[in-house]
């Protein structure tokens, strides 16, 4: 990926699941990834990309580190 900042949320699915994470599944208001025993709720599709600070706080809960996310 570019440095940080805003994506397609196709490209954000494609990136998890190259980070090794299983979905996405649906259940409740959104749909979800699933590593270990962490789960990584993705936003729902709109017209705009997923931005820089949803992204951050996505990636912070998922344990993925800036430097791996900018490897991809």
């Amino acid at each position: 990926m570019p440095p940080l900042g805003p994506v397609k949320r196709k490209d954000f699915i494609r990136c998890l699941r190259a980070l090794g994470f299983q979905g996405p599944y649906s259940g409740g208001k959104h749909q979800f990834f699933t590593k270990d025993e962490r789960t990584v709720r993705v936003p729902n599709p709109h017209h705009d990309d997923i931005g820089i600070e949803l992204l951050s706080r996505i990636l912070r809960q998922a344990g993925i580190s800036k430097d791996t996310w900018e490897a991809l």
